[in-house]
């Protein structure tokens, strides 16, 4: 890091002398990382590798979180390291009573070994239950801890977890805060490459979460540098997700600590049918709602049904709303803070501390009660909305059971057109969805049947973004997904049904082909959004030319790149340029784009819902003028096209 940035981040008025080694916590020793990294990190390919800087930015989360510090910098480096830096107390230096370490040392090489173990330290806190430091530093190539704290500087450097050395005492200071600088080990992950697009969504993410405190992040592989800074936190965040939509009534925040629970709200209704709920607990997302959003939405149907009752608003036909109805259109933010987080899983996907529902319910009913009792047309507002989703949604049932009844699902028949895999159960097996039936020809020929399955789709499938949902179900590529995959769809989607472990796009190198793979996208994204949130979906990548000279043949998947490359003669090069996978026989298509030595997948996730969420309105919705505007803004952009 820099010393500019080291020197904008000094914090000493901040009191680092009662944060010590005594506050730290052993519970465990550190030998299982290495050996079995997944069960630490969730897995050790692009996912995992993101999870180690998070889990060192989220140490200085804490600290933000507890009020001792103001700012946090990320730096990617040029070599593949990676430095966090914040201006909080500075980890404890002094001798820990039971490792008779360091601090730094107990921290970064004991397992379950942190402050968060100890009340007194952080009431509340993210982190890998306790285990982010050591971890990160068991799966690095090396790592440096450089701390400012008590007016001096201390130094220590790790290698794959070993201690190089004591930690050092260098030099009087009058800085506060720690340092940390590591580069991930290359012989455990299968990528070690950073994304900057994922570290810059989630450094928003953060800064959202976390108003009045400073990011910055800095790259010094391309030079870009971005700082985020929300003084109103999620009220400008629920803004921002929102935009230029139709919105029903004003946006709603509010704020209150409970017994052991801080709950903090920002939630609106929009003329849209889809439920955009995010959730978070102690800064950390949770993927899969939990007991804090569960709380949220009791307290807002059971509001509105109340209410609804005093005012003899209840249509028979309709009669009680249901939880859909409400969350029809709803976008929210539910975030709490509590002290000790129960996650369901090591991924915190889902929140499990059963008194968390309670306190958020009881919260929002009591903010809930008092607003409408105030403000009676905002009730009226969004009764109307909230009584129009129910009517949709009867229809939508009555319409999807006929549909489906006689249809897609009447004997869950798999597809003629599918080339079904011979491996039983889903570990390991994977359905390419191609493109064509001459791509579809060569795929069937060239696959592994033992595990690769293919589904040719005939031409581009159904915009689902803007399809009602007898159109979607009447048509016959979607029909053929559905039933391929397995796992139904919306509400009734279930992972445990799911047929195999990849779902993998693989469509030709050309706009139309983009075009394709963004519809899948769509539908994937509205329709069976926990296949993508789960890392199922991918989308494979094809070679874009074939350099030929003499007896030597090169695959080339970069536009930008050329013979001279490769060490190849420009004028005695053939190039031959793939417009479509139909170009390639069986033998090509598998070698290149198929078989799992040698082929380049890029898996689809969801790092920034906000921007994912926007984008799908704006390129597959109704609304033209944003999708004009859009292609306008960014069309200088585009570097070539290929009609």
């Amino acid at each position: 890091m820099s010393e500019e940035l080291v020197n904008q981040t000094t914090h000493s008025e901040l009191d680092s002398h009662d944060y010590d080694a005594s506050h730290i916590k052993v519970l465990e020793w550190l030998e299982p990382v290495r050996q079995r990294p997944g069960m630490y990190i969730g897995s050790t390919d692009a996912r995992g590798l993101h999870h180690m800087i998070q889990e060192i930015v989220d140490n200085s989360v804490d600290e933000a979180l507890a009020g001792h510090c103001t700012t946090i910098t990320t730096v990617l480096h040029e070599d593949g390291s990676v430095c966090v830096h914040d201006n909080g107390r500075g980890m404890p230096v002094d001798r820990h009573q039971k490792t008779g370490k360091s601090g730094v040392e107990t921290i970064f090489t004991v397992l379950h070994a942190g402050g968060k173990f100890d009340k007194s330290s952080y009431k509340i806190s993210g982190g890998l239950h306790g285990v982010g430091a050591s971890v990160v530093n068991a799966l690095s190539e090396w790592l440096e801890v450089t701390v400012h704290k008590n007016g001096k500087k201390y130094f220590q450097r790790f290698e794959r977890g070993v201690p190089m050395g004591d930690l050092q005492e260098l030099w009087e200071t009058d800085k506060v805060g720690t340092t940390v600088k590591f580069k991930p080990d290359a012989t455990v992950f299968e990528t070690i490459d950073f994304s900057q697009s994922i570290e810059l969504a989630r450094m928003k993410q953060a800064a959202y979460l976390t108003p009045g405190v400073i990011f910055n992040f800095v790259s010094k592989k391309t030079g870009y540098k971005q700082r985020f800074y929300f003084e109103w936190g999620i009220k400008t965040w629920l803004s921002n997700l929102v935009g230029e939509q139709d919105v029903i009534g004003a946006p709603q925040y509010f704020q209150q600590e409970g017994n052991d629970c801080l709950t903090e709200i920002a939630f609106q209704l929009v003329n849209t049918n889809n439920d955009n709920t995010l959730s978070f607990v102690n800064n950390i997302p949770t993927t899969d709602g939990g007991s804090h959003v569960l709380g949220f939405r009791s307290a807002l149907l059971t509001i509105i049904n109340e209410i609804a009752k005093e005012k003899d608003k209840i249509n028979k036909k309709i009669g009680e709303f249901q939880y859909s109805d409400v969350t029809d259109g709803l976008y929210a933010i539910v975030t709490v803070k509590i002290p000790e987080p129960q996650f369901e899983g090591q991924t915190k996907g889902r929140l499990g501390n059963s008194y968390v529902r309670k306190e958020v319910e009881t919260i929002t009913y009591n903010y809930l009660k008092e607003f409408f009792a105030n403000n009676e047309w905002e009730f009226d507002k969004i009764f109307e909305k909230i009584e129009l989703a129910a009517r949709a949604r009867l229809a939508a049932k009555f319409a999807k059971e006929t549909v489906l009844r006689k249809n897609v699902l009447a004997g869950w028949v798999l597809p003629g057109k599918l080339a079904d895999c011979s491996k039983r159960g889903k570990d390991g097996t994977e359905m390419y969805i191609v493109e064509g039936d001459s791509a579809g020809g060569s795929a069937k020929q060239g696959r592994d049947s033992s595990f690769q399955a293919i589904l040719p789709l005939r031409g581009k499938i159904l915009n689902t973004e803007q399809a009602s949902i007898q159109k979607i179900m009447a048509n016959a590529e979607v029909k053929a997904l559905i039933t391929a995959i397995w796992a139904g769809i919306k509400e009734s989607f279930d992972l445990e049904n799911l047929r195999y472990e990849k779902i993998i796009i693989m469509t030709d190198a050309d706009v139309d082909g983009a075009h394709i793979r963004t519809l899948l996208l769509t539908f994937f994204f509205r329709f069976m959004r926990p296949l993508v949130e789960n890392g199922h979906v991918y989308a494979a990548c094809p070679p874009i030319y074939k350099f030929s000279e003499g007896k030597k043949e090169l695959y080339v998947y970069d536009e930008t790149k050329k013979p001279g490359d490769y060490d190849m003669d420009a004028a005695k090069t053939e190039i031959q340029r793939y417009k479509g996978l139909g170009e390639m026989n069986a033998e090509q298509l598998w070698s290149t784009t198929m078989d799992p030595n040698n082929r380049r997948l890029n898996q689809i996730s969801i790092e920034d819902a906000e921007e994912a969420d926007r984008l799908f309105r704006i390129l597959m919705g109704e609304d033209v003028q944003s999708r004009k505007h859009f292609i306008l803004t960014h069309a200088k952009s585009v570097k070539e096209l290929d009609i």
